[in-house]
């Protein structure tokens, strides 16, 4: 009896521990969205015209209704010196005539399109950009993906950040405006809990880089090898970011979120990406697998466990008590990011809130069950450490 009384004070502390760090996460990453994100800066920190050159890299495959005018806003940045390297793998690809038509519509923007790619190994992304990376000629490259959107100021915004101690900037993600709940399911997700985890462990001073938006000093990449010495990983963002960290630079964030705006979407891709995501999360950080007590129902339960058996408090009614405060905290948020209202309604938020926070343990669990990891037109097997090998059907 001794020993089970030991157990449960120790799952009492563990309990109340845990309050403490998810509401520490909810603070920084509230405090944080509404001091930083969406500002506008009164002073430029270097003149102009002296900014330094930019290669933007964008990755293309196949396309979508939202591709042109995606791809478009990148003709259009307000910025002295940049150039635009568009990478397609395949002739046949319908991003090529897009690129032809934008190139045909913008002469005087610096931007050229590489096709064919070059295989370097396992990374899909990675083999398609290789050209782009070898002919760009300045020393910043942006990496982003053919899904984002931006405004006329977004690279000024991230060169800004750029400063002498830092060697990567990388945008908040986040989803634009949209029509459907699908939609909606993805802009709940990246206003509330993807924003929660990834700006608290960057105010922390833990490495959290998604690729979608990076720009990064091109000569610190050299020195860990190039583009091709991330080609053996899938989440070569993370391993970059790792690279440029290990050589002791500093991260920053953009001012402007990364907005992404694809125009093929569902319940049922979104599903997809947050278990492709969670497989990689499992192999590269063993970490990973106490995710799921950082989500609202299963959090509620074990804290009031914990205040059940410390203080005998009703369970069931302290459950639903926070999981109001949960959910109210990630409703501010969410308007922080978006940088206003939502275009959907307070009812389409709780609802879609409620479906996002009973995915969570079916997407981790999916994520335990099956270990290959389908991207782009392959499919990969994940080692340890981050690794992977491409599963070749016979």
């Amino acid at each position: 009896m001794e020993v089970l009384e030991v157990v449960m004070q120790a799952l009492a502390v563990f309990g109340f521990l845990l309050f403490v760090v998810l509401w520490l996460m909810h603070l920084m990453s509230v405090i944080y969205v509404r001091l930083h994100l969406h500002k506008k800066r009164s002073e430029v920190k270097q003149p102009f015209a002296q900014m330094a050159g930019v290669s933007l890299l964008k990755p293309l495959k196949g396309m979508d209704s939202n591709l042109i005018s995606n791809l478009e806003t990148f003709f259009m940045l307000d910025y002295p010196k940049y150039e635009i390297l568009m990478c397609v793998q395949d002739q046949d690809d319908p991003a090529v005539d897009v690129c032809k038509k934008l190139l045909g519509k913008y002469p005087n923007v610096d931007a050229r399109l590489f096709i064919g790619g070059k295989k370097v190994g396992i990374n899909p992304k990675i083999n398609n950009l290789m050209p782009g990376y070898e002919g760009a000629k300045y020393g910043l490259v942006w990496i982003c993906d053919s899904g984002i959107r931006v405004k006329a100021d977004t690279l000024t915004d991230m060169t800004n950040q750029m400063t002498e101690k830092v060697g990567l900037v990388h945008g908040l993600p986040y989803v634009a405006d949209r029509q459907g709940f699908a939609a909606t399911l993805e802009q709940v997700y990246f206003g509330t809990s993807h924003p929660r985890s990834y700006i608290s462990a960057n105010v922390m001073g833990i490495k959290c880089v998604t690729g979608m938006s990076c720009l990064m000093r091109k000569d610190v990449l050299d020195q860990a090898g190039g583009l091709v010495a991330f080609a053996q990983y899938i989440a070569e963002d993370y391993f970059m970011a790792k690279a440029i960290a290990d050589r002791g630079w500093k991260f920053s964030m953009a001012t402007q979120v990364a907005l992404q705006n694809s125009g093929s979407y569902s319940i049922g891709q979104f599903q997809s990406r947050l278990i492709r995501w969670t497989k990689l999360r499992i192999n590269m950080l063993p970490g990973t697998v106490l995710e799921p007590i950082s989500e609202c129902f299963l959090a509620s339960l074990i804290i009031g466990w914990a205040a059940h058996h410390v203080f005998r408090w009703d369970m069931m009614v302290f459950f639903m008590c926070h999981c109001l405060a949960w959910f109210l905290a990630d409703y501010v948020q969410l308007t922080g990011v978006q940088g206003g209202p939502p275009s959907f309604t307070k009812l389409d938020f709780a609802v879609a809130w409620f479906i996002r926070e009973s995915m969570a343990v079916q997407i981790f669990l999916s994520a335990l069950w099956d270990p290959t990891i389908s991207w782009r037109t392959g499919r990969y097997r994940l080692r340890c450490g981050g690794t992977a090998e491409e599963i070749l059907d016979v």
